[in-house]
């Protein structure tokens, strides 16, 4: 679904940079937080986060460096300052225990901020997270190990580049203007270079710093994954799957990496159930 009144019209000053963001739903409903990815946006909840926004609160906002959030040079976009600004715009908003809702490398920033840095979540949800080592593919990790050589491409190589890739994170393929919408931030005379500084700035060590914690998450959580994905291929949500004490697996038939794209409505059935399901009763303790 393309839409161009897609916007974010509040912003927040975080430690990284501006951010922006927005709210949908009714005020006093339960909140959920939705997570993006790289390289993409807040665009790519669109959906979803106005479908959920029927019964809670959504906040949908665009990480910095990404989307219509600052970007500059010298900025730190990683993994470790994601996870940061995220714990601060949940002090911002006053939401001491949302529900969070991960896509991606948004699910490290996430983890990141619960494990490290006590953000708390009534639920966690994770669709093709970036959480088990080893990750990024061979075009990631080249595009990250030389940001200074790809950073000198045309423009209208740099365009296609970023096409190419952003194309190959669907099974089915992505609508013209969907893509025209994500590729977008990346072709500005900003937005060029802070393509390949996200990628540089993010390695395995953000994910090898909390991988052996996972067994320390004591709330719901739901991992979704597309059964198409190429980027991250689906035997990883299997082993998380294993890592996390009593999380439901849920596999998305036809979807790949971009499930919100490839599958929105079943991903918002089964986020939307995960959000109503009642939390289990706690274990009787004593005789």
């Amino acid at each position: 679904m393309n839409d161009d009144a897609w916007a974010l019209d509040r912003t927040f000053r975080s430690s990284a940079g501006e951010v922006r963001w927005t709210a949908l739903g009714r005020s006093g409903t339960p909140p959920v937080v939705l997570v993006h990815g790289t390289p993409f946006s807040s665009y790519v909840w669109r959906g979803v986060a106005r479908a959920l926004a029927q019964d809670h609160q959504v906040f949908v906002w665009d990480l910095p460096g990404y989307g219509v959030s600052a970007q500059f040079e010298g900025q730190d976009v990683s993994l470790g300052s994601q996870a940061r600004v995220l714990t601060e715009l949940l002090a911002h908003w006053e939401l001491p225990e949302p529900a969070l809702v991960a896509h991606d490398f948004g699910g490290c920033v996430a983890l990141r901020a619960h494990l490290l840095h006590g953000a708390a979540y009534r639920r966690l949800a994770l669709v093709d997270p970036v959480a088990l080592a080893p990750w990024g593919s061979p075009t990631y990790r080249l595009l990250g190990a030389h940001p200074e050589v790809f950073g000198q491409l045309p423009p209208p190589l740099h365009g296609a580049l970023v096409r190419e890739y952003v194309t190959s994170a669907s099974a089915p393929g992505l609508d013209p203007a969907v893509l025209d919408r994500l590729v977008a931030p990346w072709c500005t005379e900003a937005g060029r270079p802070a393509f390949y500084r996200q990628i540089s700035q993010n390695d395995q060590r953000f994910t090898d710093e909390i991988q052996h914690r996972y067994g320390e998450l004591a709330l719901p959580v739901l991992i979704c994954w597309g059964a198409e994905d190429t980027w991250i291929p689906v035997a990883r949500g299997r082993e998380l799957a294993a890592l996390v004490p009593g999380c439901e697996l849920r596999i998305i038939e036809g979807a790949g990496h971009l499930v919100q794209e490839d599958a929105p409505a079943e991903l918002t059935a089964a986020l939307t159930r995960f959000l109503r399901t009642p939390p289990a009763p706690a274990a009787r303790t004593g005789p």
